[in-house]
Formats: structure tokens, C-alpha cells, sequence
């Protein structure tokens, strides 16, 4: 004969501590949602558009059938030795960089000083430098960026021999910084304040013990 199972549910709120850890931990495995770095992606492109980096880009492919193109940047994260984060790309002198980054990152002290350190060292090979940052290997993090930095020099002068040094320790900057915001982004997301908006606007229901029921 079939029977009938009553079970009481609660909202999140009427949760106990216990109960609302377990609930927690049960969203969290769920967040963040696909693709949850976009925003700091358009926001690095954004910077590499100001600071005169040209995101080398792959062909995607769409469930429409069509194709677009996504900049080629990568990381892992955030709990392992080797995560990190990496791009390709092509640098040129891009003039009043380090004043345009202050207007659009006005506190960011990092992006300042990278912006300050490309111009000075543009400045001394007379703005002929450019550079192109490739990725090799399997990990993502600054240091699998191979940098090549080339002078376009009419009259055929190298660079300055600190020039690539420079431009490749400052391009392997941003790309800690960029981990960095993903990390904070990442953190935010799965943070309990978050997490628990989640729960409560979704209306979910749980046991008293904080098991996801209904």
C-alpha cells in the first residue's frame, strides 16, 4: 500500500548554525555559475587596450552554429602550487598610458607602476619597442609567458640590453594582477554573504538538518 511522508521544511533563516553551514556548503557546490569571470576579463581587456597590449584571440565555437572570438587569456586556481594566471599578445608604445590607467583605475597602485615602468622604458628606446607575449606549455601562470621584445628602429638599433627584462617582468605583473582579481572575484562569489542571497532568492527549502529537501 502506498504511504505518505510528511516532512517538514525550513527556510534559511529558520535554520539552525549547523543547519545553515550544511546549507551553505550544498550552494556553494553549485556556485559560481559558468563563465563567473567575464566581468574581470572585460575589465583586464579594457587595461591591455590602455596600457597598448593587443589580445592575440582563438575562434570559439557557438551552439547557434556560428564562431566568435575569445581573448587568449587563461588560468587555474586557487589552491594549488602553479595556479595562476597568463595571456598572449602583442605590446606597442601606447601613448599617455600611465595617465589614461589613472583615470580609469584611479587607487590601483600595481597597474600605476606597470604603466610608469613600460613608458620609462619606452622613453629610453625612443618609443620603437614593441614585444609579444606567447604561453607555453600546460600550466597557466605568469611565468609560462615567453616575452620577445623587438626595437622597429629606422636606423637598425637594438633594444637597451635592460628592455626585455623590463617589459617582461612588467607584462608577468599583470598577470598576477589579474590572477589576484579573479581570486578576489572567485572569493566574493562563494563568500557566505552571497551565497546565502542565493539561497534565499531562489526560495530554497531544507531539512532541520540543512539537507536540501523540496
Amino acid at each position: 500500500m502506498p504511504e505518505v511522508i510528511c516532512t517538514t521544511v525550513y527556510q534559511f533563516p529558520e535554520l539552525s548554525d549547523a543547519a545553515k553551514e550544511k546549507a551553505r556548503s550544498w550552494y556553494r557546490d553549485l556556485a559560481p555559475y559558468d563563465d563567473w569571470w567575464d566581468a574581470v576579463y572585460e575589465d583586464f581587456e579594457r587595461i591591455c587596450e590602455i596600457l597598448g597590449i593587443r589580445l592575440k584571440t582563438t575562434p570559439v565555437r557557438l551552439m547557434g552554429g556560428g564562431t566568435r572570438a575569445k581573448p587568449c587569456i587563461w588560468f587555474s586556481g586557487f589552491w594549488s602550487q602553479g595556479d595562476g594566471a597568463c595571456f598572449e599578445g602583442y605590446l606597442h608604445n601606447a601613448k599617455g598610458a600611465a595617465a589614461r590607467i589613472r583615470d580609469y583605475a584611479p587607487t590601483d597602485a600595481t597597474l600605476h607602476g606597470i604603466a610608469d615602468r613600460l613608458q620609462a622604458i619606452q622613453r629610453r628606446n625612443f618609443y620603437q619597442l614593441a614585444a609579444e607575449a606567447t604561453h607555453r606549455g600546460r600550466y597557466y601562470h605568469e611565468y609560462t609567458m615567453s616575452v620577445d621584445v623587438t626595437r622597429d628602429s629606422p636606423t637598425c638599433q637594438p633594444p637597451t640590453e635592460d628592455a626585455e627584462e623590463i617589459v617582461a617582468e612588467a607584462l608577468r605583473d599583470l598577470a598576477r594582477w589579474l590572477y589576484r582579481q579573479l581570486q578576489a572575484e572567485y572569493d566574493h562569489l562563494t563568500s557566505d554573504e552571497v551565497i546565502e542571497e542565493g539561497i534565499i532568492v531562489n526560495a530554497y527549502t531544507f531539512t532541520e538538518e540543512g539537507r536540501r529537501f523540496g
